[in-house]
């Protein structure tokens, strides 16, 4: 199946080891880009047998990046872009330094140009839900060029809204993994998954 770019699917599991088979679904139905978080245990160990694993063709990077040696150790790893739920100079700093993309999280005007001036890839708004889609059109006045992921909470109306108002990308996590990681119904997974992608195939 073709891979939509505009999805990037947020995976919290128990346990690093539990991510393969949920990426495989994931993966299978054209979601390729996933974002590992550092709440999970083991995740930067875990990191590089997942980038060697899958490959080049799919996008493995790591989120809840909340200092310069995590965000190290997940360059080191093979992780392909970096994510924080807030402005983090040094993190954002070092991303720009090894060349690879940071989507740094912000909310209001004054963090979403701090990201911008540290040179962020893009902003991740953060938390999404709170403010809604329409948020995103107010940012957009005084920042016009803004590469916004909405991040926390968004389902798939959401995610169709904002991506109609203008986001670079949808990061969606439960609304998308659901209890997958604790009933391991992949075939829920992927239901949701391929609901997802033919959603928002054409925004």
């Amino acid at each position: 199946m073709k891979s939509n770019p505009k999805i990037i699917a947020v995976l919290r599991a128990n346990d690093a080891s539990d991510y393969r088979e949920v990426m495989e679904v994931l993966i299978s139905e054209g979601i390729t880009a996933l974002e590992l978080t550092l709440t999970t245990p083991n995740t930067l160990d875990e990191l590089p047998k997942l980038v060697e694993y899958f490959g080049k063709d799919v996008s493995v990077g790591v989120g809840t990046v909340l200092s310069k040696r995590d965000a190290q150790r997940a360059f080191e790893g093979g992780a392909k872009f970096l994510v924080s739920p807030n402005v983090e100079e040094e993190v954002v700093r070092f991303a720009v330094q090894k060349g690879i993309p940071m989507y740094a999280g912000a909310l209001t005007p004054t963090e979403v140009q701090r990201a911008i001036s540290l040179g962020a890839s893009a902003v991740k708004v953060f938390p999404a839900q709170t403010v809604g889609a329409e948020y995103l059109s107010h940012l957009k006045g005084p920042f016009p060029e803004l590469k916004a992921i909405p991040s926390g909470g968004i389902d798939l109306d959401g995610a169709r809204e904002w991506l109609r108002r203008g986001a670079f990308a949808v990061s969606v996590g439960g609304p998308l993994i659901g209890s997958v990681f604790e009933d391991h119904d992949l075939n829920a997974l992927r239901v949701k998954a391929r609901d997802f992608v033919s959603a928002i195939e054409h925004e």
